[in-house]
């Protein structure tokens, strides 16, 4: 499933991942032609998957569906669990783009039933209609009272353009629902998007997304306040709308959708709806977050060997078994990897030397050094560039650290040190070429490891 996205004309949207009894589901927004369905309005529907140890899925039918005329999309929502029943939370788009929330139920998380009222609960006076939706459910363990959490946008907010929020609704019955004041507004110029909460090993978790970044807060009481970390995000820009749910005793799963080009021209940035992502999420020891592949997920095809490649050394660098040292502290040095496929997993360890300012792989490569998609670390900025794509604040830069690497299709995808990841579309470029480069640097790439994908 990483990567993975339906046949034809169709993509996967915001994903609304959920973990009971064992099993995990991953319940997305059905996409067909880049939110193009139904004259614009989206037309999405509630797509359906489950897994046991994340390796094997089976996909079911529709769990929430269009069946009546004043449907033109179901939005996000989520999956909550009581009392034996399956609770799903979600909002409807009209004609008018109005948005309204609504409810199902199920007694198996497969078969779902609509239930009355519908609307549950439309938007409040001072709140605007076009944005009421992604509901997110949770109960309060010390009250036993339920909450819901809904993105929504002040009509006349105290600052101009800063009326996103995090609408709050309490309920005694997940029945009937009472408006109480914002849970949060970040004062970000957007609304709020497809809220996530959680609970894991003494802290609250409150997840939201802008301009379709996921973003994250912490508390150590469940309705706040709440703290903004040092590194807010759980992955790079491209990683859209993530929500993540449980795996096991002590495990968490991220799931988000990367954008899919539509022509030669469009790089996915702009398109809704695209191919599957999954992360691991973890805690450091002070509650942060951070995230990795999955490894149960890696597409890796351990039944054949790793691949044997050329080297052209031009004698500017050190290589011995598995390792290449390059020591560049005036100048730009590379060692060159050739007859590399286009789809692979890369593995290595980067020994960085004291006082080194950036290296990095140039992947897909072609000629002597002539194109290629840059993966570079600059340590005085604490930078990881790919290809456009940034993230900052990656501490760990000057000491030794892992680097994963899949590439696969237009994809290209980075886990740094098992702790932070970036992704992006990269799809011009075919060269068979891997460059390893040092700039103003002296650092060692060592236990190299590239294998086929399945």
């Amino acid at each position: 499933m990483l990567y993975f996205k339906p046949d034809g004309d169709f993509f996967a949207g915001d994903c609304m991942p959920f973990f009971h009894d064992g099993i995990f589901h991953l319940y997305y927004l059905l996409d067909e032609n880049h939110h193009k369905a139904l004259n614009g309005l989206g037309g999405h529907q509630w797509a359906h998957a489950s897994t046991l140890d994340l390796i094997h899925w089976q996909h079911h039918p529709l769990a929430l569906a269009i069946d009546e005329e004043f449907e033109k999309s179901i939005c996000t929502g989520s999956i909550f669990y009581h009392e034996g029943t399956y609770y799903a939370f979600y909002a409807t788009r009209l004609a008018n783009w109005h948005q309204h929330l609504a409810w199902a139920t199920s007694s198996d998380a497969i078969h779902f039933q609509k239930q009355q009222p519908n609307p549950l609960a439309s938007p409040p006076a001072a709140y605007s209609p076009l944005h009421f939706r992604d509901p997110r459910p949770f109960q309060d363990p010390e009250t036993g009272l339920f909450h819901l959490l809904v993105t929504a946008m002040l009509e006349e907010p105290e600052l101009a353009g800063r009326g996103g929020c995090l609408a709050h609704l309490t309920s005694p019955d997940l029945e009937n629902w009472t408006l109480q004041k914002p849970f949060l507004i970040p004062g970000y110029g957007d609304a709020p998007e497809c809220p996530d909460y959680f609970f894991w090993n003494g802290w609250y978790y409150l997840i939201f997304s802008n301009s379709l970044t996921a973003r994250y807060r912490m508390a150590d009481s469940p309705l706040g306040p709440w703290l903004r970390p040092p590194v807010d995000t759980l992955d790079g820009s491209l990683s859209r709308v993530m929500k993540t749910a449980a795996f096991g005793e002590d495990r968490r799963i991220g799931v988000s959708w990367i954008g899919t080009r539509t022509d030669d021209k469009d790089d996915g940035r702009s398109q809704w709806g695209g191919h599957l992502l999954f992360r691991e999420i973890f805690q450091h020891e002070d509650g942060t977050l951070g995230s990795k592949f999955v490894p149960e997920m890696l597409p890796i095809d351990r039944h054949k060997p790793p691949f044997s490649m050329s080297v052209i050394d031009d004698g500017t660098v050190k290589e011995t078994e598995n390792a290449v040292r390059l020591r560049a502290w005036q100048s730009l040095q590379c060692l060159t990897l050739t007859g590399l496929p286009r789809n692979l997993y890369l593995k290595v360890m980067i020994f960085p030397e004291p006082g080194s300012a950036s290296f990095g792989l140039r992947l897909r490569g072609a000629g002597n050094f002539a194109s290629g998609y840059d993966l570079s670390f600059h340590l005085p900025e604490q930078m990881v560039k790919l290809h456009g794509e940034t993230i900052y604040a990656v501490d760990g830069l000057d000491r030794p650290f892992s680097l994963e690497i899949i590439l696969k299709g237009d994809i290209i995808d980075v886990c740094i040190d098992n702790r932070r990841c970036i992704v992006n579309r990269c799809p011009e470029l075919r060269g068979d070429r891997l460059f390893f480069f040092a700039h103003n640097s002296e650092v060692t790439f060592s236990d190299i490891e590239i294998r086929p994908l399945k």
